[in-house]
Order: C-alpha cells, then sequence, then structure tokens
C-alpha cells in the first residue's frame, strides 16, 4: 500500500512533503499540473501527509472515493 496524491494539488504543487520524504519519492516536472507518489519507491512512512497543506495526501485505502482515480493517475505517471 502506498500514499496517494488527490485532486486537491492541481495548481498548488506546494513542495512541502517532497521536503519531508525520507525516500525521495514524491515527483513532478515543472510542467506538470500536480506532484506524484511513485508506488514503487514509497516506503507509507506517512512523513507527507501532515504536511500537505491542501490535504491531497491519502493512504492508498483511505482516498475518498470521488479522487479514487488518482490511485491509477499517480502510477500511469511513472510508466511512462
Amino acid at each position: 500500500m502506498a500514499y496517494v496524491i488527490a485532486e486537491p494539488c492541481i495548481g498548488v504543487k506546494d513542495k512541502s512533503c517532497v521536503d519531508v520524504c525520507p525516500v525521495d519519492c514524491i515527483h513532478g516536472k515543472e510542467e506538470d499540473e500536480m506532484l506524484y507518489i511513485d508506488p514503487a519507491e514509497c516506503i507509507d512512512c506517512a512523513a507527507c501527509e501532515p504536511e500537505c497543506p491542501v490535504q491531497a495526501i491519502f493512504l492508498e485505502e483511505d482516498v475518498p472515493e470521488k479522487w479514487k482515480n488518482f490511485i491509477q493517475v499517480n502510477a500511469d505517471y511513472f510508466k511512462k
């Protein structure tokens, strides 16, 4: 199980979560509309979750129903 970044991050891209991630698994290019968590690298430490000012980070099993598609969005980002 990994953490997932959902819709509230779109257009915000506050990088507080990146600064606290011990395995550097949160990525996003300047042109991306949001940040993404690599599910293969995430160690489920939860350090990022409380740092997000827009509450966009969720444990995969806790992603709200309306944002469940972001589980796949995060995974697909790393298949490029």
